[in-house]
């Protein structure tokens, strides 16, 4: 059997594996982790039950960790290219420049729930049905996405107080927490992520009191 031959199946896997992902993203979004069916995600994606078995043998549970973890990488490294877009800690912005570039941030944070939608209305029925949703899988989505961003601002916001910018009390895992809490966290709550948008003006003027309030609590 040729190269050719050999790789040609495995793209033909690799292509139905994302499409299964995909679909269960669609799925889970739309139903909610309880209400999910596999037939439902087999037919959205285009295949059989057995063969959506047969790559998740441990069934919706399995499956469910399996689309989170995909799905929370994906705009993971969105929001971390973006971090590190407009704040790098090797070339810092100028402190005149700092509120613009917070702004800036904050604000391609939450244009996100745009882009991804489906993974955000799985978001929206983890908050809902959080009783229900495996703790295993809760552990993978934290670890995978909001961790993981904390984690790195935490770097970043330390690499900011040592340029002088910020001032974050000891504790830049706080800093970057109340950050988030304050921008792309509060819209989020107020668009019930991202299901039910704000104007434009309206969420411009969120993001720029969240920052300016937060560089009132972290200004050197």
């Amino acid at each position: 059997m040729s190269t050719g031959e050999t790789q040609a199946p495995r793209r033909g896997r690799a292509a139905k594996a994302e499409a299964m992902m995909n679909a269960a993203c669609e799925v889970f979004g739309r139903d909610g982790y309880t209400r999910a069916g596999m037939e439902a995600i087999a037919a959205e994606a285009g295949v059989s039950t057995r063969t959506v078995y047969n790559h998740f043998a441990g069934g919706k549970a399995e499956l469910f960790g399996a689309v989170m973890a995909w799905s929370s990488a994906r705009v993971r490294d969105e929001q971390l290219a973006l971090l590190h877009r407009y704040l790098d800690p090797e070339r810092p912005p100028r402190p005149a420049d700092l509120e613009r570039d917070l702004i800036l941030l904050a604000r391609s944070w939450t244009a996100l729930m745009t882009r991804f939608p489906a993974h955000f209305a799985m978001v929206r029925q983890i908050q809902a049905e959080i009783g229900h949703i495996p703790a295993e899988v809760r552990e993978t989505w934290q670890d995978e996405g909001p961790r993981t961003v904390v984690r790195e601002s935490s770097r970043v916001f330390a690499a900011l107080a040592g340029h002088g910018l910020l001032d974050a009390h000891g504790d830049p895992a706080r800093t970057a927490r109340h950050f988030a809490l304050l921008t792309s966290g509060e819209l989020s709550q107020l668009t019930f992520w991202g299901s039910a948008p704000l104007p434009e003006a309206e969420a411009a003027e969120v993001i720029t009191a969240g920052v300016r309030a937060f560089l009132r609590a972290y200004a050197p």
